[in-house]
């Protein structure tokens, strides 16, 4: 079986949570090591990876049966039926 491939929304996301959230730690935490930068890196990609996860994919969920109630019978009434007229014939011109 084949595992499917990511639509464009989840990258999207992926890609801007990384970016993101990887200056954002760096900004707050201020690290300048190396073994500081490799750890705010891999939790960046690792957020980026749930966020990814996260987002909905559409295309692939089969909808949902929703159980409607059904509608109850038209009432018919029987109407006698209208008088028919004599059919009227125009004088030739």
């Amino acid at each position: 079986m084949a595992m499917p491939r990511p639509t464009v929304a989840q990258l999207v996301y992926g890609s801007c949570t990384v970016i993101l959230s990887t200056l954002a730690m760096l900004l707050l935490s201020g690290t300048s090591s190396g073994v500081g930068v490799t750890v705010v890196a891999l939790a960046a990609l690792a957020l980026g990876l749930l966020v990814a996860m996260a987002v909905p994919v559409t295309g692939s969920r089969r909808p949902v049966a929703v159980e409607r109630p059904t509608p109850p019978e038209p009432v018919r009434a029987t109407l006698p039926a209208p008088a028919r007229e004599p059919v009227r014939e125009r004088a030739a011109s």
